[in-house]
């Protein structure tokens, strides 16, 4: 990526701010696909194990059918909804946590600006090479304050 496209991707604040509002739809539909991938995942891994532990059982193929067909169409939705997130200049963390980081320049250092959906607004960052564990609040005021989404 060129410096100055990657420029083009860093994000104030309020611009962070503004995003957030318009990813935040987006990654809650996607934090809950992601859940009901999982499941459907489990449910073709239970009928996998089950062949191989009893050989010649009866497979109900089109019932299979129907689940590895909806898991697909889920798998594509996420991809879609993550492509979405990330084109407006966002990086997707942890699609099961619903983390999301703004890149952004802060002290002539290049951090991710970090917030975690259900939270109401942006109010921590870390660097680029650090994650979630080491975010630090934008605002002083914040370091007491409990993380409401634990």
């Amino acid at each position: 990526m060129a410096d100055d496209e990657q420029d083009s991707k860093l994000f104030t604040l309020s611009a962070a701010e503004r995003a957030r509002r318009e990813l935040e739809p987006t990654l809650a539909e996607a934090v809950e696909l992601n859940g009901k991938l999982s499941d459907l995942g489990d449910t073709l891994g239970e009928v996998a194990h089950r062949i191989a532990l009893m050989g010649g059982i009866t497979i109900p193929h089109e019932k299979l059918a129907l689940v590895r067909t909806e898991h697909d169409r889920v798998a594509e939705a996420i991809r879609d909804a993550i492509e979405k997130i990330q084109s407006i200049g966002c990086v997707v963390k942890d699609l099961e946590k619903g983390l999301v980081d703004f890149p952004a320049r802060m002290n002539n250092q290049d951090v991710y600006l970090c917030w975690r959906l259900g939270e109401p607004r942006i109010r921590f960052w870390h660097r680029q090479d650090e994650g979630f564990a080491n975010r630090k609040p934008i605002d002083p005021s914040d370091a007491g304050s409990p993380d409401p989404v634990q």
